[in-house]
């Protein structure tokens, strides 16, 4: 008897995990299932809007500034300081500029 019980022992463990396998799948195909409908939803919306979508937007600037500042505004050289060159201390006369037309500030 010992034998036919290591045999439905085997066989539960089988079933249960080509059930857990099945389950795992579904799950996974569903969730890809869902962001290509998000994709889509967000891609008509913003055809029909006219505007690119929030995320790419975000991204765009993330990579024009990055690119920025990876072409030395870090750094310090002539495009990041203006034309003065590096290390050279540049002297200007400060001056109060009136407010003419904005409200007053107590």
């Amino acid at each position: 008897m010992n034998a036919f019980a290591d045999l439905l022992g085997r066989l539960g463990r089988t079933v249960l995990r080509l059930a857990l396998a099945l389950a795992a799948a579904v799950f996974l195909l569903s969730l890809l299932l869902a962001s290509l409908l998000v994709v889509l939803g967000v891609s008509l919306w913003s055809l029909i809007t006219g505007r690119k979508p929030a995320p790419a937007v975000l991204f765009a600037r993330m990579r024009e500034r990055s690119q920025r500042y990876a072409q030395g505004a870090w750094r310090g050289d002539a495009q990041g300081t203006r034309g003065a060159a590096r290390g050279d201390v540049v002297d200007v006369e400060a001056r109060e500029i009136e407010d003419v037309g904005g409200p007053r500030r107590p």
